[in-house]
């Protein structure tokens, strides 16, 4: 196997796959440069999320975004695997990669028209949309295929990715281009959605590539950190709505950025209690639903910041919705989050105990706490306040007693 670059030039080099014990593995510059544009996906995503919430088309801007997510975080993960087990860093390989980071760019550019059109209800526009999403998967197909040529062993496993990627990609333009009405586009696009995440599970089945098990916690640490920068902006957003109103700097102001920048530390602290890394090494069998969940992750910490804009877009006075409703455009995606990370925890570690049921417990009442502040006229920021210790009640959790159940479990 080879390593991440023999010498400092970059002249092509078979893809043979890399050593997945190799020590001290880390993410290069060029994917954290590739990491940059799923910044614009995301704020991009999160934007049109927040704009159909705060006029109050629900649907739109649900199905929209759960539809943006998809696309952009599975191109991502795609690409951080392959690259986990097959980076050597030639030229070729970084021109494949910029040619995903201008898919991508693309794919941005589609969001606001896809959206648009789901929210008129008659026919769905993902032209521009698809046409970013194809370009980075026919890259990520070129190099499946450099991949079967160069490392024999793993070449089966290489093939059934170019043939459901390829087979996906052809139903994707079709779709996009018959312009269909939106039902009718997700009935007809579910068979290529099952068959997009279908791929990695018959191709690593039997002949697994070597991804680098602290490599790839890592890479997912970074984007899930490039995620919670929605969580900044969006409490930045509702700051100057709130400053730059009529009453400027207030008590209340100063609540609100507790309360945006206390909720995004701690989903962070949340996350990062746990070495995905260690665990992911020790039970690299049980990867592809550690894999799935962070598609819940990624989508609720970009919904959690969208939540923070629709609250500016409601102390702005531009959002058709309730206190209550406003409030909820935060707590519901925060209580996805913490759901889904005790739920992959659990399918991880295979922990179950009453300790980890009472936190949950606690995290509930915390949400439904806020809500009730907000029925009972509480101010949006002391409502946000509330919520922000939602994340609260596992952060100390953990510190208290959960540490070492955790050290336990990595024992065992």
């Amino acid at each position: 196997m080879s390593g991440a670059g023999q010498g400092r030039d970059h002249r092509h080099r078979p893809l043979a796959g890399r050593d997945p014990e190799e020590a001290h593995r880390a993410a290069t510059p060029l994917e954290l440069l590739y990491d940059l544009t799923f910044v614009v996906s995301f704020g991009t995503a999160a934007d049109e999320l927040a704009h159909y919430l705060a006029e109050g088309h629900v649907g739109a801007a649900l199905g929209g975004f759960c539809l943006a997510v998809f696309a952009v975080v599975w191109c991502w993960m795609n690409y951080a695997w392959f690259a986990s087990a097959y980076d050597n860093d030639d030229w070729v390989f970084r021109v494949a990669t910029m040619v995903q980071m201008v898919g991508v760019i693309v794919l941005a550019l589609g969001l606001a028209d896809m959206f648009a059109s789901v929210d008129h209800g008659e026919t769905i526009d993902l032209r521009v949309m698809v046409l970013g999403y194809v370009v980075m998967r026919l890259s990520m197909l070129f190099l499946w295929v450099l991949a079967a040529r160069n490392d024999p062993d793993r070449a089966p496993a290489a093939r059934k990715y170019i043939r459901t990627i390829g087979v996906a990609q052809v139903g994707w333009v079709l779709l996009a281009f018959l312009q269909l009405p939106v039902w009718v586009f997700f009935v007809a696009g579910f068979p290529f959605f099952v068959l997009e995440l279908a791929g990695p599970v018959l191709a690593e089945r039997r002949s697994p590539t070597p991804w680098h098990a602290h490599h790839i916690a890592e890479r997912h640490g970074l984007l899930l950190l490039i995620t919670l920068g929605e969580g900044v902006l969006g409490t930045v957003t509702a700051l100057n709505a709130l400053v730059h109103g009529e009453h400027g700097w207030t008590f209340e102001a100063a609540l609100l950025a507790v309360a945006g920048i206390g909720l995004t530390f701690g989903l962070w602290w949340m996350y990062f209690a746990v070495p995905w890394g260690d665990v992911l090494r020790r039970h690299r069998d049980r990867s592809r639903p550690w894999e799935l969940g962070h598609f819940l992750l990624f989508g609720s910490v970009a919904a959690t910041g969208a939540g923070l804009h629709v609250a500016a877009y409601f102390l702005e006075g531009s959002a058709t919705l309730s206190p209550t409703e406003t409030v909820l455009t935060v707590a519901i995606p925060v209580a996805i989050y913490v759901v889904t990370l005790y739920a992959v925890y659990w399918a991880f570690l295979r922990q179950h105990d009453a300790f980890h049921l009472l936190l949950l417990a606690g995290t509930a009442g915390v949400v439904l706490l806020a809500v009730i502040c907000a029925e009972l006229g509480a101010s949006t920021p002391w409502c946000l306040v509330v919520v922000m210790l939602a994340p609260a009640v596992t952060v100390i959790g953990f510190e208290t007693v959960g540490h070492r159940q955790l050290t336990v479990a990595l024992l065992q």
